[in-house]
């Protein structure tokens, strides 16, 4: 029941549009959860898009059934090569037109009311994000966790990635003000790309629902190339944004 007129202005304010870009490579057994999680939200986004990075796998074939499956609804691109995770997700917020843009990897999903929890928290907000269950293998999910806690992004950002594109959104003007994510990282890429809208300006919010569940499935995981990982990191921390953070708080110590 509305008991005020703060209340009703609340209810009745419209969500905001939204698309969510998919970036896949050789996630045939999987792709398609990520989808369903997106257009089963009771929000739905104006478009899915699902960018296919060169896969060697039959993922093209399983994204053409989806958008024949789905109509105007999905939009689906076939890049002829791997370029990599960032280059997969700008084809795609190229490709985006509604105001706020989640890139959702293919081997995640969404949770019912993902959509909603994270788009109620837009106003004065550019990124917004939310909390994640982990799932590992067969496991049950894990409890809700974030990177996050909420405080000063940039100290947060000096920690390391804390927050992930599956369980976060962002204003497609950001996305296009800082040029998306740097091709050149392989892995890290959402870490720094986070760093250069915090840099830029933009303003983090994070909710307490759980909005993603992160899978482990089948599959090679740049995650997991600790050797580039240390040498982006690296090259994330040196970010003037961050780097002067360093350098004062060194000095305090």
């Amino acid at each position: 029941m509305v008991h005020n007129i703060a209340d009703l202005f609340a209810v009745a304010q419209p969500l905001p549009a939204y698309d969510v870009v998919i970036p896949c490579h050789d996630r045939a057994h999987v792709v398609a959860d990520a989808v369903e999680s997106v257009l089963e939200q009771d929000h739905a986004p104006a478009h899915v898009i699902v960018v296919d990075d060169g896969s060697r796998d039959a993922s093209a074939a399983v994204i053409r059934s989806l958008e024949v499956r789905h109509g105007q609804r999905m939009i689906a691109a076939t890049l002829p090569r791997n370029g990599g995770a960032s280059h997969a997700r700008n084809v795609g917020a190229a490709l985006a037109l509604s105001p706020w843009i989640a890139f959702l990897d293919s081997d995640d999903v969404w949770l019912p009311g993902a959509a909603r929890a994270l788009l109620q928290a837009t106003e004065n907000s550019d990124i917004v994000c939310g909390h994640f269950r982990r799932v590992e293998g067969d496991a049950p999910p894990g409890e809700p966790e974030c990177g996050w806690w909420g405080d000063a992004i940039r100290g947060a950002l000096i920690h390391g990635g804390v927050i992930g594109p599956s369980w976060s959104i962002v204003r497609r003007a950001t996305v296009f003000a800082v040029g998306g994510f740097d091709p050149s990282f392989h892995n890290c890429n959402d870490w720094d790309f986070y760093t250069r809208a915090a840099a830029a300006g933009a303003r983090f919010r994070r909710i307490e629902d759980a909005v993603a569940l992160y899978r482990t499935v089948a599959g090679s995981r740049l995650v997991n190339d600790r050797e580039v990982g240390a040498e982006n990191a690296r090259r994330v921390l040196s970010h003037p944004y961050l780097n002067e953070q360093l350098i004062t708080a060194s000095a305090f110590e």
